[in-house]
């Protein structure tokens, strides 16, 4: 097996991308799945658990910045190896912790591993796939946020009726280890793939000239943050990151509030939202990578994509207008894809600009921004919901909300189209 040569490998390596992103999301949507039980099991107030998942947070967002220099320095296989093996303890960890506090540490611990996977991930991607195709290969990693969202409802449950809380943390923690037995057996960069043919290996790297080019001094936030490239993908990043978790977390209870399901219930309303999203990842991904093929040049086909992604995630704002609750649900998946469709296209910004040895940092840079963000807008979410429940009418407090949501990423593609207008390559 390991002599032979596989045709289109790149996409085996894509697959192992969108496995480990699914993980990724099992691992952290576990704790919300488990959150009833283990308030019961530890008398939790809401308090406890919100700062619970501050741990979580802001390990995350440090994590980020620090994983993206650690991956551009040791490289995506050991970066990857790292980083999974960290957040599959930290998942297991779970089973043997008895106070908040307990709780807090290893959810920081799962941040931290948990922050590695977009760094190692992005960069891979710019390792494997030419530009043409590498936006849908972030689309495909990406959509694995998708599959861990609309996996855990049913399997955590199941879990933890049958089993009990500690075995769904164990079980759902020990898939990490699987996938990394199988991408130390088959994974390298493609300079030592054996497996990999002459013919894919040259086309991987026909458009690779720009990482040809030497770059001078090390790589460190200092110089990267002089670049208007940086600020650019920080930007698309802080201003469309919490919207992302606006739609993971809130939108259950929105439905809740003003439709009145009920959420202990499969909800076929959420099913088809988070559906749509990984429909947007791939189709986002898809869109530019299919301009650059019909010719276009590769800033402007980026550029398109966010651009009606951006224009798309605006139809959240219309469902303030309806009481029929199928059209809000055609509305907010539209919105919602479209945000995954962004997610994609944004990630590939940065291997167009950046050289492979950049990546990493960058997209931890951006990360880290995206992770601030995701903690402020909670804190505006839980202003305006509140005062509006206490008013008695806490639909037009998500009214607010999806003003916001809407009209965010077009704020973020007019700062992108401001600082870097043809997305010119980064001098380092």
């Amino acid at each position: 097996m390991s002599g032979s040569k596989i045709k289109n490998y790149r996409w085996i390596v894509c697959v192992f991308l969108f496995a480990a992103t699914t993980i990724n999301y099992i691992d952290r949507q576990i704790f919300g799945l488990l959150k009833p039980e283990l308030e019961k099991v530890f008398s939790w107030t809401e308090m406890d658990y919100s700062r619970i998942v501050m741990a979580f947070t802001a390990c995350y967002a440090l994590g980020q910045l620090v994983y993206g220099r650690i991956i551009d320095k040791i490289g995506t296989k050991m970066g990857y190896t790292i980083s999974i093996t960290l957040w599959s303890i930290a998942a297991m960890l779970h089973t043997v912790v008895k106070s908040t506090l307990g709780f807090g540490l290893v959810r920081g611990f799962l941040g931290l591993g948990e922050s590695g996977n977009y760094p190692a991930g992005v960069k891979t991607t710019a390792e494997w796939f030419p530009k043409k195709e590498r936006a849908l290969a972030i689309g495909i990693l990406d959509s694995g946020s998708n599959i861990g969202a609309c996996v855990g409802p049913i399997l955590v449950p199941w879990l933890l009726a049958v089993y009990g809380w500690q075995a769904a943390f164990l079980i759902t923690g020990s898939l990490g280890f699987i996938w990394l037995a199988l991408w130390l057996i088959f994974y390298e960069i493609p300079a030592k793939q054996k497996r990999l043919t002459k013919s894919e290996f040259d086309y991987i790297h026909s458009d690779d000239e720009y990482n040809a080019e030497v770059t001078t001094g090390n790589v460190t936030w200092g110089r990267l943050l002089k670049l208007k490239q940086t600020w650019a993908f920080i930007a698309g990043k802080f201003f469309t990151d919490p919207i992302w978790f606006f739609f993971l977390f809130w939108l259950p209870s929105y439905f809740s509030s003003y439709f009145h399901l009920d959420l202990k219930k499969p909800s076929l309303p959420l099913a088809i939202i988070y559906s749509g999203a990984m429909l947007g990842s791939l189709g986002g991904g898809y869109l530019s990578s299919w301009l650059i093929k019909k010719g276009y040049p590769v800033y402007k086909a980026r550029k398109i994509a966010l651009f009606i992604s951006a224009i798309c995630v605006i139809l959240i704002i219309l469902s303030r207008y309806t009481t029929n609750m199928w059209v809000v649900v055609t509305l907010i998946s539209i919105s919602v894809a479209a945000n995954q469709s962004w997610s994609a296209n944004i990630f590939a910004i940065v291997p167009d600009m950046f050289p492979k040895k950049a990546i990493s940092s960058v997209v931890g840079l951006g990360g880290m921004a995206g992770a601030i963000g995701s903690v402020l807008f909670p804190v505006f979410i839980g202003y305006i919901l509140d005062f509006y429940k206490n008013a008695g009418n806490i639909v037009a407090g998500y009214n607010i909300i999806f003003i916001v949501c809407g009209s965010s990423f077009m704020l973020a593609w007019v700062i992108i189209h401001f600082i870097i207008p043809k997305m010119q390559k980064a001098v380092l």
